[in-house]
C-alpha cells in the first residue's frame, strides 16, 4: 500500500473518533467570522473527495491531468452543511476517504508514477505544480492527503 493511502486511513480513523466526541453546539462554532465552522470544514473534505474521487479514477484512463474545478465556498454554501446532521456528515466523510484509500492502493504503481506534460495542476492541487513541470497521479493523491490533513489541524484535529 502506497504510504498516503496508509496515512490516509490512518487519519481518516483517528480523526472520526475525535469529530464523534464533537457536541452539536462546538462543531457548528466558526472559529472567526467568515470562517468554516467544522460541519462546513467536514462539508468541505466531502466535497473535495467527491470531486477527487472520480478525479482520480478518471486520471487512469487518460493522458493528461486537466480536471474541472469547482467553487468551493459555493459549494459549502449550497449544501448547507452547518445545519446537517453532524453525526452524519462525519461517516459519510470517513467512509467516502476509506474508499478513496481503497483506489490509491488498487491504482496501478505504473500509473500513479506516469509523467503527465499536461495538467492543470497549477489551479486544482492544494500545493500546485507548474504547468512548466510534468505531474504525475501518486503526486495528486499524496497532495489530497496533505489538503485533508490541512483542513483537520483547521479545526482542532491533530494528525
Amino acid at each position: 500500500m502506497s504510504e498516503y493511502a496508509a496515512q490516509l486511513r490512518e487519519t481518516v480513523g483517528r480523526a472520526a473518533m475525535v469529530l464523534h466526541q464533537m457536541s452539536d453546539e462546538e462543531s457548528q462554532r466558526a472559529p472567526r467570522p467568515g470562517k468554516w465552522c467544522p460541519r462546513e470544514v467536514i462539508g468541505h473534505l466531502i466535497d473535495s473527495a467527491s470531486n477527487n474521487h472520480q478525479r482520480f479514477v478518471r486520471a487512469q484512463f487518460r493522458d493528461d491531468l486537466l480536471f474541472d474545478g469547482y467553487e468551493q465556498d459555493a459549494w459549502v454554501a449550497l449544501q448547507q452543511y452547518k445545519d446537517a446532521p453532524w453525526a452524519e456528515l462525519i461517516e459519510l466523510w470517513r467512509l467516502f476517504n476509506l474508499h478513496i484509500a481503497r483506489i490509491m492502493q488498487a491504482a496501478p504503481i505504473d500509473e500513479r508514477l506516469r509523467k503527465r506534460a499536461q495538467h492543470n495542476l497549477d489551479q486544482i492541487a492544494w500545493t500546485s505544480v507548474s504547468r512548466d513541470e510534468p505531474a504525475t497521479l501518486d503526486y495528486f493523491m499524496s497532495d489530497y492527503v496533505g489538503h485533508l490533513k490541512h483542513h483537520l489541524a483547521q479545526i482542532g484535529i491533530v494528525s
